[in-house]
């Protein structure tokens, strides 16, 4: 079973500044993909990793959503898009057990590169909702 002392040792492996937030839990930031609030929570035997991405717009929220789902369905080749408190979030969760430092490193990696491609259209039903 991964400890916490080996979550820390992958995230100073990965080389990104990352800052411990409590017990477990350590928020991230990856400035070359400019995505700065990673958070990576370690509660055994699970490793979970989120990211806020934005607000729920107050206008057209079935097409963001059913825009989400299929993203889920289609795009996502790890984690998921979801809902929580009216923000748009996206989370990966891994055992911990046999965690390596490869699987640890391709989550952020795949999360990263999601949120570059997906973020720019996904912004958009803000900009719907202004005009």
């Amino acid at each position: 079973m991964r400890t916490n002392d080996d979550i820390v040792q992958y995230l100073i492996d990965l080389g990104m500044p990352f800052e411990q937030l409590d017990e477990g839990v350590w928020r991230l930031n990856n400035e070359h993909d400019h995505v700065d609030n990673i958070v990576v929570v370690h509660t055994p035997p699970i490793t979970f990793f989120r990211v806020k991405l934005m607000e729920v717009p107050k206008g057209k929220r079935a097409e963001l959503f059913e825009h989400l789902l299929r993203l889920n369905a289609g795009d996502m080749l790890a984690g998921a898009y979801g809902i929580e408190d009216e923000q748009v979030v996206i989370i990966d969760t891994l055992q911990s057990e046999n965690l390596d430092f490869n699987e640890f490193q391709a989550s952020i990696e795949q999360l990263s590169l999601a949120i570059a491609q997906h973020y720019p259209v996904l912004k958009g039903y803000h900009e719907l909702e202004a005009t």
